[in-house]
């Protein structure tokens, strides 16, 4: 996941200090908030004489027209507009080449973005009030996120607002593009340090499974007394995770069927396909993950398995299931 430094969040360094030294720690944007502000080009100007890091500029703005000239005269290579503020979808000069995208407010709904998928290539989840720097984490983005990602599933996914080294593990493990980081980057003596417990796994705990898994409307799961195999094979097809979840009347964990469970059931049946069995294909036992389990647990639960893990089950203390969490972005990387 990359890092977009939010550089109106430092009040200690001067502007060319700063920049050098988020330079130095390969930071992979510099994050400008203006505020229907023109002076900020200035800045731009200036950072442009020292350093060639991206700018990610967040415009926030009911007229972005007056800024066109502008932003030719000094290029930028990601904008972002905010949704709130605009009153009219813009049209988009022929001159400007940056990466274009929306952000959203917490109230606003993901469904929003639809009048500019056409336009934007990205979009911008804002978890706290636009401009404004140490607030904290709205923990129902996660939810939005994957809502946003059923909707649009091309179009890559930023976040803005009270992200730490907690927050940014799990938004790596949701498959975010970039993480735009303020207080937390330059609360510190030591920005070096922030840099690397972003990007690191080992990270405190304040956030559950719970807060971050896929829920229930979100997952497969059959009940096990109606476990057919074509019910099966549907079920793993409509939600696309490669499995799906067996459970019991009062909604207990008994089992799950993969597709490799399907693929060596099939072969052990190659030649009588009319007498699959489901029930000798169900894996009883396997990995799963409490809800109330932090990030730090969840991640030594993990480490301490025999075998790598793609998904887990959640299930609550009474072993009742209550979701998933994924973990293909955290293997395949930046997506």
């Amino acid at each position: 996941m990359k890092i977009s430094a939010s550089i109106y969040s430092n009040h200690s360094k001067d502007l060319s200090s700063l920049i050098e030294e988020l330079d130095a720690y390969n930071v992979d944007f510099f994050h400008i908030d203006c505020m229907d502000d023109a002076s900020v080009f200035d800045d731009i100007e200036q950072i442009r004489k020292f350093s060639n890091t991206p700018i990610d500029l967040h415009l926030i703005t009911s007229d972005p027209d007056q800024y066109w000239d502008l932003i030719q005269k000094e290029p930028i290579e990601y904008l972002t507009l905010q949704y709130e503020n605009l009153k009219r979808k813009p049209v988009i000069p022929e001159h400007f080449i940056a990466h274009l995208g929306l952000a959203i407010g917490v109230e606003t709904p993901v469904t929003a973005f639809e009048e500019y998928a056409d336009l934007c290539s990205f979009v911008l989840f804002m978890t706290t009030t636009p401009g404004q720097s140490g607030g904290i984490f709205d923990k129902n983005t996660f939810r939005r996120i994957r809502q946003f990602r059923a909707l649009f599933p091309g179009i890559k996914i930023h976040v803005d607002g009270g992200v730490n080294a907690e927050v940014s593990f799990i938004l790596r493990n949701m498959g975010v593009y970039t993480s735009v980081i303020g207080s937390y980057l330059f609360k510190g003596d030591f920005i070096g340090s922030a840099m690397m417990k972003l990007r690191s796994d080992n990270v405190k705990s304040h956030y559950c499974v719970r807060d971050f898994m896929l829920e229930m409307d979100e997952i497969p799961v059959i009940l096990y007394g109606e476990a057919e195999f074509q019910k099966i094979l549907q079920r793993i097809e409509d939600f696309h995770m490669g499995f799906t979840m067996l459970s019991s009347i009062d909604g207990e964990l008994e089992g799950i069927i993969s597709n490799a469970d399907v693929r060596k059931g099939l072969l052990k049946n190659i030649h009588h396909l009319d007498k699959i069995d489901v029930s000798s294909m169900i894996n009883r036992t396997p990995a799963f993950v409490y809800d109330d389990m932090d990030v730090s647990e969840l991640l030594s639960y993990v480490k301490n398995l025999s075998f790598p893990v793609l998904f887990l089950p959640v299930v609550d203390r009474q072993k009742k299931i209550v979701g998933t969490i994924k973990f293909n972005n955290l293997i395949k990387g930046e997506s």
